[in-house]
């Protein structure tokens, strides 16, 4: 701020979001979003979701009378990556919800209760005339890989909804610590819908296992990666496409948990997998620049190629 003597007594800064680079322009349909009574030269936007790839600011002079003109606005981009969770995916057994997912004993169970029902009330007396002889099944619910039936078994998996093949993004994802299972990581469309995350070359994650023996493992291609740092509540997940990077933090401290170094051929999809418990993800979230430093990957806590 100015000194004492000063006519200013604060600031008013305004923003708004805006899928267009340079200038604003004249007609837009993001409205002025208004911050009042900023005291000091700096201010922090919190809760933001980036939707769009850019933002304008201005700001104004006030004293306790009337306020001065704006600045001339400037443009900032706003590179963050934004998905949810494609419930067309999911398995049976997981109740989703934008970005939060349940586990669900009965999933699947009462469609099916309800579908037999709905069936032997339709049937008449008599077996010849029946309509329900050879009727073919319920369609199945449409899937966002292509038509694939969603996952199954033992493949308690759900896909985000947004491709990856360039650039570095990064999203974060708490957990139920009761959770008997827990999973999160990235993968190709082309995963098999009986394949659990780790298990084949199209996916890579960390899996926690509270059942039993507890372990805390990295996994791809079915080799796995026992890690020694104990598993946080809420993990960070930042993907470097062009330099074939996939790192998971402990998200308070941003402490580097795993690295694995590949060679993406395919663009991915962000994946999570649950059994007996729940998550939730975060995602709008910019690369955190604790993160974004160069780090001796190599020398970090784990590695796996």
């Amino acid at each position: 701020m100015p000194d004492e003597d000063s006519k200013i007594d604060h600031y008013v800064l305004e923003y708004r979001r805006t899928n267009f680079e340079g200038p604003p322009r004249l007609k837009e349909d993001q409205p002025w979003m208004v911050i009042e009574g900023v005291r000091r030269m700096e201010y922090t936007l919190t809760g933001l979701k980036f939707d769009m790839k850019y933002m304008n600011f201005r700001v104004k002079a006030c004293n306790k009378a009337v306020a001065g003109e704006f600045s001339e606005p400037v443009t900032l981009e706003t590179s963050a990556f934004m998905f949810h969770l494609d419930a067309s995916t999911s398995h049976q057994n997981l109740r989703v919800d934008d970005l939060s997912v349940e586990w669900d004993a009965m999933g699947g169970k009462v469609q099916d209760i309800k579908a037999r029902e709905k069936d032997g009330k339709g049937r008449t007396a008599s077996p010849v005339n029946s309509p329900a002889r050879g009727t073919p099944s319920p369609k199945r619910m449409p899937s966002g890989r292509g038509g694939r039936d969603r996952f199954t078994a033992e493949s308690y998996t759900v896909l985000g909804d947004t491709l990856i093949d360039a650039g570095e993004h990064y999203w974060e994802v708490r957990y139920d610590p009761d959770s008997k299972a827990f999973g999160v990581g990235v993968a190709y469309r082309s995963l098999g819908r009986f394949e659990p995350l780790g298990k084949t070359a199209a996916s890579w994650c960390l899996h926690l296992n509270n059942w039993l023996q507890v372990s805390f493992t990295a996994k791809h291609a079915n080799k796995v990666k026992v890690l020694d740092a104990p598993a946080p509540d809420c993990l960070g997940v930042h993907c470097d496409f062009h330099q074939g990077l996939l790192s998971f933090y402990n998200a308070r401290t941003k402490q580097l948990l795993h690295t694995f170094k590949a060679k993406f051929t395919q663009p991915l999809l962000p994946a999570f997998t649950v059994w007996c418990g729940s998550f939730q993800v975060t995602t709008g979230l910019q690369v955190p620049s604790s993160v974004r430093c160069p780090q001796k990957r190599g020398r970090g806590p784990t590695s796996l190629t």
